[in-house]
């Protein structure tokens, strides 16, 4: 348009102050000196005909239209929210923060609904428009939860490469509105945000710049429970000033004495190795939940006896229906920290419910402080909100969980995405033989710890089976001849770390042959980024200000980033659309506003 010209005729001084004749533009070639504009509402609009035209640009799983009622956001008190865990963490530093929380009477609750709540639910697509909406209630009502998880694991990836939006600005927004709960992220370790090993100073430049945005607890795990890879990512969190909390990935059964690989002895061991390497919280980390009221009492009762001043934290998935039970039982045991979703977000894959949770400590030495009520009025609007989210719903092919959780040990999240591919490839009817064939896959590579990257190896491995019709002994007998997946090969490699007990042999030697093998840490014979190198090859192909943050994305994800960028170079800033105009479009004739 020549809006950029008509700006600069309103702003030339002649023209308000002077008599201006046909001269004029000859004699002010300035007016055409024209500044680009961002040129956002056209670029909007240009977006929402792409989609009532071509559909919504994220991969949709089931045929189901967002719901076209808008959640209503709860009253919110006027003023400054009251005092949370975060002020004490911003006075007194990490150390003071995790003694704080020892010292504290009752259970805490971590909130997972902003992360692996609709990570494990809703396939990691809730927007940060929605999260933005509740957030003042959050910060107002619930300001003595422990933290508010809200960043990392799949949320990093998922906003550039299906909700077109950048993770560092949901940071940043929600850091605003929520000043006075902690924040709590997941980091893969040396794997930091991504599915692959990055050099070290990439983790720890990421870890710097997470922490800047506004991250107070960094959650450290590593798929394989790799002490050397737990390591770098803890030292990282550590050296960013943020508060380390590092996770012990729990699978089998300690309660079991049939099931010794993955023993008492061992959690107890490798959190010694832990709390020796400084970490200020100790984290279980059950991502399939595999915990029952048992196992939990030995595991939790052996770490706190061990470990008496030092705060346990414990995550679990509600796969099988005993979340509630089994997270009751480790605060018995002495944990001092559990995962809760808001009841609308709760249950299934997802975690136990923070309602019930709520209720049944209330009124004992367990009791958390929150107002039940102030829960319905949460669980209220997520429960609307989530109708928005109606296409990505895994209730649409998951009706209930399952108990068979236990023997199979699917992490909640994969078990979501593993039931969707199932459906979506006609296999519905044969996700029983999916399972079945995901615990012989586990077996054939030696009972792994199952978590993202690990989780998606087995799970790969039992997708070929099952679509090779091979059983585990054909698999064993015929690996030398077998075309493996490539994340099988590069695990057997020893790409993301060495597993507890080591890799499964003859199977290993049979599947590599000849192909290289890496010994000890993956990460640690990689060069150090350059990112003054990156850096300027960003501004060099976008031409526009380049931030650390949109470095690090880079870092992270480069194609994933260029596609990013490309997207809002063509679209705009699409995160200011409310959900249903981003997935679905206007209705004709529907008027709507939009503030960026």
């Amino acid at each position: 348009t020549n809006i950029p010209f008509l700006q600069n005729v309103f702003a030339n001084h002649q023209f308000l102050h002077s008599t201006v004749d046909t001269q004029f533009i000859d004699e002010n070639q300035e007016l055409f000196n024209l500044k680009p504009t961002q040129n956002r509402a056209q670029k909007l609009l240009h977006y929402l005909g792409h989609v009532m035209v071509n559909g919504p640009t994220t991969p949709i799983p089931v045929k189901a239209k967002p719901s076209s009622t808008d959640p209503v956001i709860p009253p919110v008190t006027m003023g400054d929210p009251p005092v949370g865990f975060r002020d004490v963490l911003l006075r007194d530093g990490p150390e003071g923060f995790a003694k704080a929380v020892r010292a504290h009477q009752g259970l805490l609750l971590m909130d997972t609904t902003f992360r692996d709540a609709h990570q494990s639910l809703l396939a990691t697509r809730v927007r940060t428009h929605d999260l933005k909406k509740i957030s003042p209630f959050v910060s107002h009502n619930f300001s003595n939860l422990f933290s508010l998880e809200n960043w990392g694991g799949a949320t990093f990836d998922v906003a550039m490469r299906f909700l077109s939006e950048c993770p560092w600005k949901r940071l940043q927004e929600l850091r605003a509105l929520i000043p006075n709960v902690p924040f709590q992220m997941l980091l893969r370790g040396a794997n930091a945000v991504g599915y692959t090993n990055y050099p070290d100073n990439a983790v720890f430049k990421f870890c710097e710049v997470a922490k800047e945005n506004g991250m107070d607890i960094f959650r450290v795990f590593d798929s394989l429970n790799y002490l050397p890879n737990m390591l770098l990512g803890m030292e990282a969190a550590g050296a960013a000033g943020g508060v380390v909390e590092a996770a012990i990935s729990y699978t089998g059964d300690v309660s079991d004495p049939m099931r010794q690989k993955y023993s008492l002895d061992y959690y107890v061991k490798l959190a010694d190795e832990l709390v020796k390497a400084g970490t200020h919280i100790l984290c279980i980390k059950d991502m399939a939940g595999l915990l029952k009221p048992e196992s939990s009492k030995l595991l939790i009762g052996a770490l706190r006896d061990r470990f008496p001043d030092v705060p346990i934290h414990v995550h679990t998935h509600d796969t099988a229906g005993a979340g509630v039970a089994a997270m009751l039982a480790c605060a018995g045991a002495g944990a001092d920290v559990v995962d809760v979703a808001v009841d609308s977000m709760a249950g299934m894959t997802s975690q136990p419910s923070m309602g019930a949770m709520v209720a049944c400590a209330k009124g004992t030495k367990l009791d958390t402080g929150i107002a039940l009520e102030k829960v319905f009025d949460y669980s209220e609007y997520w429960e609307v909100a989530r109708g928005l989210y109606a296409p990505f719903d895994c209730t649409a092919t998951m009706k209930s969980g399952n108990a068979d959780v236990y023997e199979n040990e699917i992490p909640g999240g994969q078990y979501t995405n593993l039931h969707f591919q199932a459906h979506s490839m006609g296999l519905g009817n044969k996700f029983k033989e999916v399972k079945k064939a995901y615990a012989e896959a586990n077996k054939l590579l030696g009972d792994l710890i199952k978590v993202t990257p690990s989780s998606k190896i087995v799970g790969d491995l039992a997708q070929f089976m099952v679509q090779n019709n091979l059983t585990r002994a054909e698999v064993e007998e015929r690996a030398d001849e077998l075309s493996f997946p490539l994340s099988v090969v590069e695990f057997l490699q020893g790409y993301i770390g060495i597993p507890h007990g080591g890799f499964p042999e003859p199977l290993r030697s049979k599947v590599l042959k000849a192909l290289p093998r890496i010994e000890g840490r993956p990460g640690a014979s990689l060069p150090p980024m350059d990112f003054k190198a990156l850096e300027e090859g960003l501004r060099a192909s976008h031409g526009e200000e380049i931030t650390p943050e949109d470095v690090m994305s880079a870092a992270m994800y480069p194609k994933v980033f260029q596609e990013f960028k490309e997207f809002t170079s063509n679209f705009g800033p699409v995160d200011c659309l409310s959900t249903r105009l981003f997935l679905d479009g206007p209705k004709i004739a529907e008027e709507f506003e939009v503030r960026n």
